[in-house]
């Protein structure tokens, strides 16, 4: 028999923590080993703006919509803003159709400390 409180079931605010903090730490793993450009670009992002990228990339891991959201070579990771957790693969997929090899859409930043034009968006 279930000995277990309510307060430690699966509904409590310490479950739901470690399913978050689990959630993250995955999708950084998965970041690191299977998305190398993806990868990069958070890396690139993160030099020219600080460690708010780095934030918005574990929002973003740990469900917060429009944070951080990306995919590449068919692992998606994060939570766009708007789209339902069970259509991002379709997503995914229906971007990569049309010959994208990576998607990786951060929420507000601050603006680039060499904003004059590097980012090739005029």
């Amino acid at each position: 028999m279930d000995t277990r409180t309510a307060s430690v079931g699966q509904g409590s605010a310490e479950y739901l923590e470690q399913a978050r903090i689990n959630r993250i730490e995955s999708g950084l793993r998965t970041i690191k080993q299977c998305m190398p450009e993806v990868y990069a670009l958070i890396k690139s992002r993160a030099e020219e703006v600080g460690s708010a990228v780095y934030a918005l990339v574990r929002r973003g891991l740990g469900g917060e919509p429009g944070c951080f959201y990306a995919f590449e070579a068919g692992h998606v990771v994060g939570q766009p803003a708007g789209v339902i957790e069970k259509d991002q693969a379709e997503l995914g997929s229906f971007v990569a159709c049309f010959g994208c090899a990576y998607v990786c859409i951060f929420g507000d930043l601050p603006p680039a400390a060499n904003a004059g034009g590097a980012s090739g968006a005029h």
